[in-house]
C-alpha cells in the first residue's frame, strides 16, 4: 500500500467507494490505468483507505485477478475500467464470471454526461456491452445518486446467488465535492442461509429415500456453500455416486470419499449412459447443466425421461431449467441438507449399503489404475499430466502444506489427472483449494492466480501459501502480461506450461465433430487434414521462461524428460515459497521431433488418453461399451475423461 501521511481535507463523491470498501473489508481495486479512473486510483492513495492499487496491463487480466480475489474472500471483487475498450476486454472474464456467479463490482468511467451524446472519443452505450453477463448494470445520471447506486451494487452482487454488477459513471461525476459528514450509511446485507419450504424438503426426501438406484450430481453452489459433510452424509444415506458437473468452478466433492466420481463427461452419448441406470437425480446446486460442444435433439435429452429429477440450489432459474423437476427446493444448500438428510436417515434405501460396499471397491480400484497408468506415463518419450499432478501432490504433503494451497486450473486436455491426483479432499482442502471457471472462456486462470495470491487468508479455512497455476501453452498466450503484475506486486506464483505446441484441446475438438458429423446424412463433413498447421503453435516455437522473463518472471526452466518432472516441481515450489517472485516450469508434453512416418499427430497424442483410467468407476462399463461401439465404426471416441468445449 502506497504511503502516505497526510490526509484528506477534502471529501469527494468518489470517496463513498471507499466507505463501501472499508466496511466490507476490501482491500484492493484492480485495473489498467486511463485518465477517467484517475479521481479514483487517485483515493488509494490515502492510507487510511486501507486500499491498494493493482495496475495490470490488460482488462481481461484486472477482471481475472478481481474474480481470484472474490474467490479466496467471498466479498466482491472491485476492478475500474476505461469506458468501452475497458468494458470490452474484459468481457471474456466477464462471461466467466456470470457463469460461475462471481460476485464482482465493475466501476467504469464513462466520458463526460454533456459530452456522450455526441459521440465523443472511446465513448459508446457501456451498460448495453455489459448487461447480458450482470445481475445488474445502470449509468449514473447524477453525482448525487452515487450513494444509492453503490449501495445497491454491492448488495446485489453479495445476495444469493452471487454475481458481476456493472456501474457507469461519467467520470467527472467522481470529483464532485460532498460534506465532510456525508457518507453512505451501510450496504444491506441479505444472508445465504435460507432454508427451502419445509413441504418441498419432504417430498425430495421422500423421493431420494425412495429411489431405487439414485445419483447425485453436485454444482458450484456446493462448493460455495462449503457444504461438502452435508452432501458427504445424503451420499452415504442413498449409496449414491457422486458426479460433478463439467468445468466445476470449485471442487464440489472431495476425491478422497468413495463416492467421488469426477466431473459429468462432454459428449451427449456419455452423459446419457451416466444417468441411463438410474431413476432418480438430485441435482444440487447444478448450474452448468450443458457443458458440451455438439448436442442433437434426435439422440435424445442429456438426462433420460425415465429419470426423475430433484432439485436443490439458491438460484430458481437452475432449477427446472432445462428439464421438467418432479421435486423443486429452492434454498441455501448447507442449510437444507440436514433438514433432507434427517428425513432420509428414517428410512434409507435397501440397497445402500450394499452399494457403499461396491464404491468402496470401485474407489480402491481406480486408486490401483492411476498408480499403474503413473507408471507407464514415466516410461513414455514425453510428459503425461500425471506426472505433474502427482508430484504436486507429494509436495503439499511433505512440506505440510494442507489447506495451505491453491490449485488454479486451466489445463484444460488434462483436467482428470489433476483432478484425481492432487489432495483434493476433506484432510488437505476446502472446496475453494481449486480454482475454475464454468464459462470456459480461455485466460481465466493466469489473471486469477494475482487476485488468489493477494489474499493471504481465504474463507473456508484455508490460506494460499502457495498457488500453483496449470495452464495449456496456449491459454498462457492470452494474457503473458499477467507476469509483469506478479513481478510488480512480489508474488511468489508456480506457472506450469503445459507445453504441447499446439490447441490441443481444439484437436480434441476436431475429433468430435469429425465422429458427430462425418457420416452424418446431410453433413458428412470432414477436414482436408486431422492435424491441421492452424491448431499448432510451433512455427516459431516459444520459449516461455525467456518470455516470463521479459515481463519480471525471474526464474524457471524447461523440463523435457517424464524422469525430470518430479524434481522441478519441487524446485518451483521451494522456489515460491521463499522468493516474492514467480517460477515458470515449461513442460514439454510433446516432443519437437514429426510423428513417425505413417502415423500422424492424433496417433502420438491419443495414446496418454486411450490409457488414461476412468474418473467414473461407477459408470465405468457404460462409458467401455460406447468406445468399443465407436471404435467398430473406425471413427475416434475422446474418452469420458476429456472435454472438448472450444
Amino acid at each position: 500500500m502506497t504511503e502516505k501521511t497526510d490526509e484528506p481535507k477534502k471529501r469527494w463523491t468518489r470517496d463513498y467507494v471507499f466507505d463501501v470498501l472499508k466496511e466490507l473489508g476490501i482491500h484492493y481495486i484492480f485495473g489498467v490505468p486511463g485518465t477517467n479512473e484517475i479521481p479514483i486510483i487517485d483515493g488509494t492513495s490515502y492510507v487510511e483507505n486501507e486500499v491498494h492499487y493493482v495496475e495490470c496491463l490488460h482488462e481481461n487480466i484486472a477482471i481475472g485477478a478481481a474474480m481470484g480475489s472474490a474467490r479466496m474472500t467471498g466479498k466482491p471483487g472491485v476492478l475500474v475500467v476505461h469506458v468501452t475498450p475497458g468494458i470490452a476486454h474484459s468481457i471474456g472474464n466477464l462471461f466467466n464470471a456470470c457463469r460461475s456467479q462471481m460476485p464482482l463490482v465493475i466501476l467504469c468511467c464513462q466520458q463526460q454526461n454533456e459530452l456522450v451524446t455526441q459521440e465523443p472519443l472511446l465513448a459508446s452505450n457501456l451498460v448495453d456491452l455489459a448487461k447480458q453477463y450482470t445481475k445488474w448494470a445502470h449509468e449514473v445520471r447524477t453525482p448525487a445518486e452515487i450513494p444509492l447506486v453503490l449501495q445497491r451494487a454491492f448488495k446485489e452482487a453479495m445476495a444469493p446467488p452471487n454475481g458481476p454488477v456493472f456501474i457507469s459513471i461519467p467520470w467527472e461525476f467522481t470529483m464532485v465535492r460532498i460534506k465532510d459528514d456525508a457518507h453512505i450509511k451501510g450496504i444491506t446485507k441479505i444472508s445465504p442461509h435460507f432454508t427451502g419450504d419445509p413441504a418441498d424438503i419432504e417430498q425430495a426426501a421422500n423421493l431420494l429415500a425412495a429411489a431405487k438406484n439414485p445419483i447425485i450430481i453436485a454444482g458450484d453452489a456446493v462448493g460455495y456453500a462449503d457444504a461438502w459433510p452435508e452432501l458427504q452424509e445424503l451420499a452415504q444415506l442413498l449409496g449414491a455416486p457422486v458426479s460433478l458437473q463439467q468445468f466445476s468452478s470449485v471442487t464440489n466433492f472431495p476425491n478422497n470419499d468413495i463416492h467421488w466420481q469426477g466431473e459429468l463427461p462432454g459428449a451427449q452419448d456419455q452423459i446419457q449412459n451416466v444417468f441411463k441406470h438410474h431413476d432418480v437425480a438430485f441435482l444440487v446446486g447444478f448450474g452448468a447443466q450443458a457443458q458440451l460442444a455438439v448436442f442433437k435433439y434426435s439422440n435424445g435429452p442429456l438426462i433420460p425421461n425415465h429419470v426423475k429429477q430433484v432439485y436443490l440450489t439458491n438460484n430458481t432459474w437452475d432449477i427446472g431449467k432445462n428439464a421438467y423437476g418432479e421435486s423443486a427446493v429452492f434454498g441455501d444448500i448447507k442449510a437444507t441438507l440436514p433438514l433432507i438428510n434427517q428425513i432420509v436417515s428414517k428410512n434409507p434405501p435397501k440397497q445402500a449399503e450394499a452399494r457403499n460396499k461396491h464404491l468402496a471397491v470401485l474407489a480402491e480400484q481406480r486408486k490401483l489404475q492411476w498408480k499403474q497408468y503413473k507408471a507407464t506415463a514415466l516410461d513414455q518419450d514425453e510428459i503425461w499430466a500425471v506426472l505433474i499432478a502427482d508430484a504436486l501432490r507429494e509436495a503439499i504433503e511433505e512440506k505440510g502444506l494442507q489447506k495451505k494451497f491453491v490449485y488454479v486450473h486451466e489445463a484444460v486436455s488434462d483436467g482428470a489427472a489433476f483432478q484425481m491426483m492432487l489432495p483434493l479432499g476433506t484432510k488437505s482442502s476446502s472446496p475453494i483449494s481449486y480454482y475454475c471457471v464454468a464459462g470456459g472462456s480461455l485466460g481465466w486462470s493466469m489473471p486469477a492466480s494475482l487476485g488468489i495470491k493477494l489474499e493471504q487468508n481465504a474463507i473456508q479455512g484455508i490460506e494460499t501459501k502457495l498457488v500453483v497455476n496449470a495452464v495449456g501453452d496456449g491459454s498462457s498466450l492470452f494474457y503473458p502480461q499477467t507476469y509483469w503484475t506478479a513481478a510488480h506486486e512480489g508474488l511468489g506464483i508456480l506457472y506450469i506450461i503445459t507445453n504441447n505446441q499446439e490447441y490441443h484441446t481444439l484437436q480434441l475438438g476436431l475429433q468430435q465433430v469429425i465422429a458427430a458429423y462425418g457420416k452424418a446424412p446431410g453433413y458428412e463433413w470432414e477436414p482436408k487434414t486431422t492435424d491441421p498447421e492452424y491448431l499448432r503453435i510451433n512455427r516459431p516455437k516459444f520459449d516461455f521462461v525467456s518470455l516470463a522473463k521479459a515481463f519480471g518472471g525471474e526464474n524457471g526452466e524447461k523440463v523435457e524428460k517424464p524422469a525430470d518432472v518430479r524434481d522441478a516441481v519441487f524446485r518451483g515450489v521451494d522456489y515460491v515459497l521463499n522468493n516474492k517472485s514467480s517460477y515458470i516450469l515449461d513442460m514439454r508434453m510433446a516432443q519437437n521431433t514429426p510423428p513417425p512416418k505413417g502415423k500422424t499427430i492424433v496417433d502420438v497424442w491419443y495414446k496418454q488418453y486411450a490409457l488414461q483410467p476412468a474418473l467414473d468407476f461407477f459408470h465405468k462399463a457404460e462409458q467401455q461399451h460406447t468406445l468399443k461401439a465407436t471404435a467398430n465404426t473406425e471413427e475416434i471416441a475422446l474418452p469420458a475423461n476429456i472435454p472438448s468445449l472450444f
